[in-house]
């Protein structure tokens, strides 16, 4: 796998300051103002903007101890739009520097929510247009065949939606403005809660949340006050996946801020999903795939230096217990042998620079 230029690196990272400040800008306009609220003995930042009716509308910001949105309520100031320019990044990271664009239908449905505030309300994109951020992220050129995906996966905490007392937008309106023919999907179980939504083209869009305790809750949707009328699919192992996750861009049109898991956490995590994988139908396409990205992020964050990260989170899943460390051991043994040699050595180098015991999974 080949790294992209250290150029190329830092006109991704002007180009998400850019992006930044104009999604800050359309999210908080000059006519409002930032209002602190103390909730369960923790600060948060909201955002009050008037109504048109003599009242106001609150927007969820975020936490008051996150530095960067401590520092933008500090200054405040609106910072200009340069569309054009951030275009011309865009187009210059995806066509010369190796960097990765989404098909047009998932840029268009994760800016869609992007704007809606999905990010700004804690959402984190998984799944494989996740993954195509990490060309950008990590500094290295990711094979076309790991990426191609026909659904985008948005995942949210249960916590965190029940909590900030705001939300997006109905999410059948934000996706029928991509597309008139997205509906709701509907449950087998009859259900008339949906946490699935796909058009007549058949690209799907799904909403995930961390499972609250035993498997009886995995076939319950869950109510997620946060996302704009959607539920979510309660998944076991999804609270690893999604803790932590960090900021990135999405190279689609001008560029769009969005929130990932870590690298790491979404190498080990395919690890763990691999295993649980179902071999017939497009079970085994998934399965293969999981692994076929899992490997693919153990060489870039073996060649990026990133052995310790790795193994930080390698050890939090492996100390979770017997059913965690079982996954990870059966699909650590559908990786091929390269890859298979790749994990030892991280493993192996990142256990001494954190200086604790990492149990091989092999």
């Amino acid at each position: 796998m080949k790294s992209i230029d250290l150029m190329y690196q830092t006109m991704l990272a002007e180009l998400g300051q850019r992006s930044l400040d104009a999604a800050w800008t359309a999210d908080f306009p000059s006519t409002g103002r930032f209002t602190p609220a103390n909730i369960k003995g923790r600060k948060y930042w909201y955002f009050d903007i008037p109504d048109g009716h003599g009242g106001t509308k609150r927007r969820y910001v975020g936490p008051a101890d996150d530095p960067d949105i401590s520092q933008r309520v500090a200054d405040h100031t609106r910072d200009k739009d340069d569309l054009r320019a951030r275009r011309r990044l865009v187009n210059t990271l995806t066509r010369e520097g190796g960097m990765i664009a989404p098909d047009a239908m998932s840029g268009d449905i994760v800016e869609a929510l992007a704007e809606g505030g999905l990010f700004r309300l804690r959402g984190v994109l998984i799944g494989t247009v996740a993954f195509q951020c990490y060309s950008g992220l990590l500094g290295m050129r990711l094979p076309m065949a790991a990426i191609l995906t026909g659904d985008a996966d948005i995942a949210q905490d249960f916590a965190i939606s029940q909590e900030v007392a705001d939300s997006l937008p109905p999410i059948v309106e934000l996706l029928q403005g991509v597309d008139p023919s997205f509906r709701p999907v509907p449950r087998r179980s009859g259900s008339a809660a949906s946490t699935a939504f796909q058009n007549a083209g058949g690209y799907r869009v799904e909403f995930l949340t961390s499972n609250r305790g035993s498997d009886d809750y995995i076939d319950q949707p869950a109510k997620m006050p946060a996302l704009g009328g959607a539920s979510a699919d309660p998944l076991r192992f999804l609270d690893f996946l999604i803790r932590d996750p960090v900021r990135t861009m999405l190279l689609h049109r001008s560029g769009v801020p969005v929130v990932v898991p870590d690298p790491s956490r979404y190498a080990v995590h395919k690890l763990i999903v691999a295993s649980r994988r179902h071999t017939d139908g497009q079970g085994l396409v998934k399965r293969n795939k999981d692994i076929r990205q899992a490997g693919l992020l153990f060489d870039a964050l073996l060649q990026t230096r990133q052995s310790a990260e790795l193994a930080l989170v390698y050890n939090e899943a492996w100390e979770r217990g017997s059913a965690w460390q079982d996954a990870i051991r059966t699909g650590a043994g559908m990786l091929p042998a390269q890859d298979a040699e790749r994990l030892k050595s991280i493993l192996i180098e990142g256990a001494k620079k954190i200086r604790e015991t990492v149990e091989l999974p092999f």
